[in-house]
């Protein structure tokens, strides 16, 4: 794969890029009508594909927010067109890697040494390579290491990156008014924490150390000493990527081994912890030779706080949903519906959020709960389809719910998404065991 010499950092180079990429948009759109006017039957499906392409294209070489984005975006797959899916989800681990040099310059700059002085063996050439960092492996003393490198200029350009993106998220997601900046300075600040890898070392260890009690989950060692603001170095884990895992025939009790070690260490820190690593991806996990679950990035980590954590959970309890008094007063606390709305919003909304809760809650009204069951899968996807092609609901205002909902909606669909494809059936109380 090319690798990168440098990336563009100053906000007027990286405008130029996405404008860029507009531009070939543009061209795809006007060649789908041409093609449209032969063939009126023509579905969507060619110029979704060029679109992702170029769009891909387009972040991967800027990295960064931009990209973290589109990383986020693919797990959506109820929101946006397969082909989106497809290309952004390659921007969890397969982009181009910065150039020796640039890793080499980024060492001297950070840990005041090249790696060469630092490690017994270091691998020129990276492992993997992400939206924010690079991963090398390297040796020390015996010790296989892994060691992520943040690349350049990333945590300065996120401002000026989701500005640029903010248009196209406010247009997909059908935000109105300034009550969405909210939900942009929420992704403005997990972003930032993201790059300060001195908290996320902190973070790590303190997660690590507090769900080791938890079985089949196997963690990295951090090493400080040999760490820094851009710079991370772990044990070297060895093991699938779970995208790799689910892509290949496995046998139905280790899907349930892994989805219920899976579920148990989020409703853990969920219930137990009240923060979350909330970047369930499967570039975030790999599955050992013993068909243990190994945890390896703790980049973004979600406070739950208690403010919203009770009125979240409890409209999460079936009772609670068919209460229809006590449903309203949780959908206002949860700033779902607000004094200013309509009775048109009102009515709508409500029944909306109600038949959605239905759903997405119903893991937690049962003992037992299979995320392989089609049946489920297939609900979503037609309550998704239904209300992405609503007319009615694109004249209403799509600022709905706190701003908390964000981080904790992506980790529940990463979550039950990452469930589905090892096709697991798990006990749903299992995880208190750990937390008595």
């Amino acid at each position: 794969m090319k690798t990168l010499d440098s990336i563009p950092t100053g906000k007027i180079e990286r405008a130029s890029k996405l404008v860029k990429t507009g531009v070939k948009i543009g061209g795809n759109y006007a060649k789908y009508l041409g093609k449209k006017l032969v063939n009126p039957e023509m579905d969507k499906n060619e110029l979704n594909e060029s679109n992702a392409e170029d769009i891909y294209d387009g972040l991967k070489s800027l990295k960064g927010s931009a990209l973290k984005v589109a990383q986020m975006l693919s797990m959506e797959k109820n929101i946006l067109p397969k082909a989106y899916v497809d290309k952004f989800s390659l921007s969890q681990f397969s982009v181009p890697p910065l150039s020796a040099p640039l890793v080499r310059k980024t060492f001297k700059k950070y840990l005041g040494k090249y790696p060469e002085e630092l490690f017994d063996t270091f691998e020129k050439d990276s492992i993997n390579a992400a939206s924010i960092g690079q991963v090398h492996k390297a040796t020390k003393n015996g010790k296989q290491l892994a060691v992520k490198i943040q690349y350049p200029g990333v945590a300065q350009s996120i401002s000026s990156d989701l500005s640029l993106v903010k248009p196209i998220a406010i247009r997909m997601f059908n935000l109105k008014g300034k009550d969405s900046d909210k939900y942009f300075k929420e992704v403005e600040n997990k972003l930032i924490e993201e790059t300060n890898y001195f908290l996320e070392i902190e973070q790590s260890i303190s997660i690590t150390e507090s769900c080791s009690v938890i079985k089949n989950l196997e963690f990295p060692k951090y090493y400080e000493e040999l760490s820094s603001e851009r710079i991370i170095t772990m044990d070297w884990m060895s093991g699938q990527h779970l995208s790799e895992f689910t892509n290949r025939d496995f046998d139905e009790q280790v899907g349930n081994k892994l989805g219920q070690t899976l579920w148990d260490f989020y409703m853990f820190q969920i219930h137990g912890l009240k923060k979350v690593h909330a970047d369930p991806h499967p570039g975030n996990f790999l599955v050992s030779e013993n068909h243990t679950l190994i945890a390896i990035d703790f980049g973004c980590i979600k406070e739950v706080p208690n403010e919203f954590y009770v009125p979240y959970f409890e409209l999460a309890q079936k009772h609670n949903i068919e209460n229809d008094t006590v449903f309203m007063e949780k959908l206002y606390e949860l700033e779902i519906l607000t004094e200013t709305d309509t009775p048109e919003e009102i009515k709508f909304f409500k029944a909306l959020f109600k038949e959605m809760l239905t759903l997405l809650t119903s893991p937690f009204h049962e003992d037992n709960f299979d995320f392989g069951a089609d049946d489920f899968w297939d609900k979503i996807a037609d309550l998704s389809e239904r209300y992405s092609n609503d007319s009615q609901i694109r004249k209403m205002n799509g600022n709905r719910g706190s701003k908390h909902f964000l981080y904790m909606n992506r980790t529940f669909f990463g979550l039950y998404n990452l469930l589905h494809d090892l096709k697991a059936k798990i006990e749903v109380n299992s995880y208190k065991q750990y937390i008595s």
